[in-house]
């Protein structure tokens, strides 16, 4: 303890202060003047001690320094403070610049009279220069990184909060950088990803590990989407600590509407080929079926069974077209329904009807249990067409000999009907892919016979239109499926003559029937119809001839084909017909393969009563008739 307070030689201090050469020593009069010199003084400045002392401190600063007063600054500062620190640039004898740290302390002896100053200089120029280097080397990357226009690069605090901001950004995003600065980036993600929290879920992926990166849909300022691919990368400092992230984002829109394109292109071939086939499918039994009634004499048993053959055809070919023509209806939003009391048993009943030839043609098992007074308001038809989808559906992707199985409830205010089968199942990541549109859970090859891929897609589209949902359950491959068809109950009650089918046509009375079609064969074979109903007919093949029939036949009902040759089409003979009308009140019926909306609309301005698209149902024809 002794030794550690006994007292230090003075010259120990004066060696260590005049030998130092990292450092330059020395000490200044009250007016800057040099009084001491030591050895680190002379190698930084290059003064010898004989060549400084008694010289103004003030050499050693630039002359733009010394020209607005800065050394006589730095001593006033360090009288009224004690001290002064600065760096800046110093000059050595040689006239060459360093950048020096200075550290100036007033001396004042035991009475606090201002004796001197005593001044620290060191040179930190390699320091600088280093600082420099990294300084115009960030600098460099921030240009860089500011200029690029392809890519969104931007800097995140912890939090998320945008801390940088690049011309790529404000191009891509619509943001500028003072209306972007400090808000979360969550701002570019849609609503239901913001409530899915996938902004915060990159973050933490990020940090957990390393990086995280995708593609998704963003927003921008506008309001516009466009498909992104994102990189996040955390940025730590030297200590390991979190200080943001970085994040890069790339605008793929174009790429992937290019993708889309090429994908559509591939679905629409494949889909043409699928109709192609399931068109040719019915064709054929049609085509051999009039070759054998050909072949033998009428009245022989095998005429009717033939018959049978091209009624069975006829309908499938009937529902492919009408089930194209409601996919264009949903694609355009153009679906409608009516809203009347309708009993789901009845729905069933029909929906059963429909299906039974598909199902016995596959040996199914099919069992229906379903209580009666399940209301809803709706349209029974649209109704019957979903429910008879997923009977065909069950059907179709269940092996020969399987069971198909029809329940009815009641869960909460809504009416369940569920369609269960022991048919291949459903893997889980198509329980919703399924019910796209030209969707099936097969490949190309496997789909022949299987349908255009477009019942499913209708039928929940039918059901969400009725305010319903249809829900596609399976335990997986092999394992059969579950379609569940949910309905809102309505408060309504179903009489004994409600939904169970239409009231038998009464008989007729014989009509003079004038046929106008183009399509001979059409023509004959609907005129062999109406005689056998006890009707008389009269055909001809274009609008010319129609007109003249009209005055010479002078027919009770016209039925009209609407896409006629020879520059008159069905619309404007009935526009012709109706002057001939006004004396002879003949009724004008469309029967076309047109039977959009639209194509409805405009035969009743061009004067049709009525309006029926082929193939005619035998029945609704016989109603139209009466």
């Amino acid at each position: 303890m002794e030794k550690a307070n006994k007292a230090v030689d003075p010259r120990v201090y004066r060696l260590l202060i005049e030998q130092a050469r990292d450092y330059a020593l020395f000490v200044l009069d009250p007016a800057g003047r040099i009084q001491t010199w030591n050895l680190g003084a002379q190698r930084l400045k290059g003064y010898a001690p004989d060549e400084i002392i008694g010289r103004h401190f003030s050499v050693f600063y630039t002359s733009g320094a010394v020209q607005r007063g800065w050394p006589a600054y730095e001593l006033k500062v360090a009288t009224s403070e004690g001290r002064f620190e600065d760096e800046g640039w110093r000059v050595r004898k040689d006239g060459s610049r360093f950048w020096a740290n200075v550290v100036i302390t007033a001396l004042r002896d035991d009475n606090g009279k201002l004796i001197g100053f005593s001044k620290i200089t060191r040179d930190l120029t390699q320091r600088r220069e280093q600082e420099e280097a990294l300084r115009q080397s960030e600098e460099r990357l921030r240009l860089m990184i500011e200029s690029v226009q392809d890519y969104a690069i931007y800097m995140l605090d912890p939090e998320g909060l945008i801390s940088s901001w690049n011309t790529g950004a404000e191009r891509i995003k619509g943001y500028s950088r003072e209306h972007v600065l400090g808000r979360h980036f969550s701002l570019f993600y849609e609503a239901a990803d913001v409530e899915a929290g996938k902004p915060w879920e990159e973050l933490a992926q990020a940090r957990r590990e390393g990086h995280a990166e995708g593609e998704g849909w963003r927003i921008r300022k506008d309001g516009s989407r466009f498909w992104a691919r994102f990189v996040v990368s955390p940025v730590h400092d030297d200590e390991g600590r979190l200080r943001g992230f970085a994040k890069v984002t790339q605008d793929l829109t174009k790429q992937r509407h290019m993708q889309d394109l090429e994908k559509a292109a591939a679905n629409v071939s494949e889909f043409l080929g699928i109709l192609a086939h399931e068109l040719r499918n019915p064709l054929a039994p049609i085509r051999l079926a009039t070759e054998v009634m050909a072949r033998h004499p009428a009245g022989e048993a095998v005429h009717e069974t033939m018959r049978k053959t091209i009624e069975r055809q006829t309908t499938q070919l009937v529902r492919l077209v009408d089930d194209l023509l409601d996919t264009t209806r949903v694609t355009r939003g153009q679906l409608a329904l009516k809203r009347e009391p309708v009993d789901l048993d009845e729905v069933v009943r029909l929906a059963v009807e429909t299906a039974t030839p598909f199902i016995e043609q596959s040996h199914h098992r099919l069992e229906v249990n379903v209580p009666r007074g399940l209301g809803v308001m709706g349209d029974a038809q649209r109704l019957t067409q979903a429910l008879a989808n997923l009977l065909n559906n069950a059907a179709r992707y269940t092996p020969a000999g399987g069971a198909i199985s029809v329940e009815g409830g009641i869960e909460g205010r809504c009416a369940l009907i569920r369609v269960r089968d022991t048919g291949r199942g459903i893997e889980p990541e198509m329980l919703e892919r399924i019910f796209g549109m030209f969707v099936q859970g097969l490949d190309p090859v496997e789909r022949v016979g299987s349908g255009l891929g477009i019942g499913l897609a209708l039928a929940r589209r039918i059901i969400e239109l009725h305010g319903g949902r249809l829900i596609a359950a399976s335990e997986g491959k092999g394992r059969g499926s579950v379609f569940t068809l949910e309905l809102p109950l309505a408060a309504v009650e179903m009489t004994q003559s409600e939904g169970r089918g239409a009231t038998p046509v009464a008989a007729q009375s014989p009509k003079r029937i004038l046929i106008v079609d183009d399509n001979v064969d059409s023509a004959v074979t609907l005129g062999h119809l109406l005689r056998s109903l006890g009707h008389e007919t009269e055909i001809v093949h274009d609008g010319a001839s129609a007109l003249r029939a009209a005055e010479a036949f002078r027919p009770q009902i016209v039925l009209l084909d609407i896409g006629l040759p020879d520059g008159m089409d069905g619309y404007e003979v009935a526009r012709r017909l109706r002057h001939i009308r006004r004396e002879e009140g003949f009724r004008i019926v469309a029967i076309t393969g047109w039977g959009q909306e639209a194509d409805r609309q405009r035969a009743r301005e061009a004067g049709f009563d009525l309006h029926l698209v082929k193939p005619v149902d035998p029945t609704e024809l016989a109603a139209t008739l009466h």
